[in-house]
């Protein structure tokens, strides 16, 4: 696996959010960005983080950032966990992992004494220029804004 690294150019990439939206690198040019991936909607860990980045959102946008959320589950899946918890940035369904690839989160984990291939949970704070300046693989899902707004 090959993660992005601060200093590299935020790949181009595109998907479909939740609400069947294309959204795309391009929607955010000129702007500050985060790009949170997460294993699995609707699962304790992506629960507690994208809630914590719902519940901090105005003081995130306050800095400047805009959120959008991956992971390779499904439209309906993505659009469930969305509703849910009333989430208001895009989440998109990455079931092929071409985005999910591209950033390099994509490789080996172990769970409970099981190995197996799934998403890192990674986070990547972008700049107005489409360039990294932080990555957050340490993700405390219930303190991640802070982890954000410390940077």
């Amino acid at each position: 696996m090959t993660m992005l690294k601060v200093g590299d150019k935020v790949p181009e990439f595109q998907g479909v959010d939740q609400d069947n939206n294309t959204v795309s690198y391009q929607d955010y040019v000129g702007e500050k960005l985060i790009v949170f991936f997460y294993p699995k909607a609707s699962t304790p860990g992506c629960i507690n983080e994208a809630c914590d980045l719902r519940d901090n959102e105005a003081a995130l946008r306050t800095k400047g950032y805009k959120l959008v959320g991956v992971s390779a589950d499904s439209i309906t899946r993505q659009k469930k966990f969305a509703d849910k918890y009333e989430l208001p940035f895009p989440l998109l369904a990455d079931e092929n992992r071409e985005i999910i690839e591209a950033f390099g989160v994509w490789g080996p984990k172990k769970f409970m004494g099981k190995e197996f291939d799934g998403i890192h949970r990674t986070t990547f704070i972008i700049n107005e220029e489409g360039i990294i300046t932080s990555v957050i693989e340490k993700v405390k899902t219930k303190e991640h804004a802070n982890q954000i707004l410390e940077k």
